[in-house]
């Protein structure tokens, strides 16, 4: 009996041996583990895109970096992504910069605001040719960030909860719109309000808000929003959204030349799938959200288009007064044209 119970004790003993053994070999096989945070939910569409992202930099690194993906909600709230990746509390982040913009005023002219181009091209010339690129390497810079390659999402929308058959019907409405987007509407009468993207269908649904911006038609999709807001504004808030990849700069710095290589090309391949795809599910989205309900509003007369013009006017002047990178940014921008 007594050796029965050694022998079982010392099976056990071996087997907790071997376990805790493959535990430290699979902590010791990649030399940097990342934690990267995003702004989505599991299973939606650019959560995968965000996945897909942190695998290309495993594979690509060939194990030596190992990059655990947390998405919305898992440890980080949206309104503390960009503290969490200063502080050292994630590594690596993709923020929505409209929920920073008091932390890196910068942030709400790099994704774009109200009445900026869609054309992918020429966001791509005025970020690698005519100087965003280093202006925003400073700007997260002095927050102890790196910033790396960003990517393009498709134009920005309002869901309502009522329809919208003039901008004058904007007035008196609460509607979840962080940042230049807030302010834009409320130039336009209503009420901003700022909540993350898990928040919208909840907030719809009991009446805190009247209606939401997406960053995209996705979003409306992957959120199902249509079956508590079923209206929507012709006219985009913004004709495409930039956003960053941002990496705290103590982790980058602990990686080699050829790593650092790595994550950057790893970025890049990332923002060319953003870019392919988002075209591709958006259309799909709005087919997907026109079958459950989605109803448009009216085309918008002169008058509207006017009033949706004067709303984006004065924030040029607003942003650029903001801080100096966003003096910088603006100027750039005013050259452009």
């Amino acid at each position: 009996m007594f050796k029965t119970i050694k022998k079982t004790l010392s099976s056990s003993a071996l087997a907790v041996t071997l376990g805790l053994t493959t535990l430290a070999a699979d902590l010791s096989a990649a030399e940097h583990n990342w934690r990267f945070s995003n702004l989505y939910g599991r299973g939606t569409a650019f959560g995968e895109v965000y996945e897909s992202l942190a695998k290309n930099i495993e594979t690509k690194s060939e194990g030596r970096i190992k990059v655990q993906v947390l998405y919305s909600g898992e440890g980080v709230g949206t309104s503390g992504l960009l503290g969490a990746v200063k502080s050292g509390l994630v590594t690596m982040g993709a923020p929505f910069q409209s929920m920073h913009a008091g932390e890196l005023p910068a942030g709400v002219v790099e994704i774009g605001l109200p009445g900026g181009t869609d054309d992918p091209a020429e966001l791509q010339a005025l970020f690698h040719d005519k100087g965003w690129d280093k202006v925003l390497t400073k700007a997260y810079g002095s927050q102890g960030l790196v910033w790396l390659e960003p990517y393009i999402q498709p134009p920005v929308y309002i869901l309502t909860k009522q329809e919208i058959k003039s901008a004058e019907d904007f007035k008196g409405l609460k509607i979840r719109a962080p940042g230049a987007y807030g302010k834009f509407l409320r130039n336009l009468g209503a009420s901003p309000v700022s909540l993350s993207w898990s928040e919208i269908y909840t907030s719809l649904a009991t009446g805190v808000i009247d209606g939401s911006i997406g960053s995209n038609m996705i979003d409306h999709r992957d959120g199902n929003h249509v079956e508590v807001a079923k209206y929507m504004y012709k006219l985009p808030l913004a004709g495409a959204q930039v956003l960053p990849v941002i990496v705290n700069r103590s982790a980058w710095k602990k990686l080699p030349e050829e790593l650092q290589a790595v994550v950057q090309e790893a970025t890049e391949q990332h923002a060319a799938d953003q870019l392919r795809l988002s075209k591709k599910w958006e259309s799909e989205a709005v087919a997907e959200m026109e079958a459950k309900g989605l109803l448009w509003s009216p085309e918008p007369s002169d008058v509207d288009r006017k009033a949706w013009a004067a709303a984006g006017a004065g924030l040029w002047d607003e942003y650029a007064a903001q801080d100096k990178y966003s003096k910088e940014l603006i100027d750039i921008l005013r050259n452009s044209k």
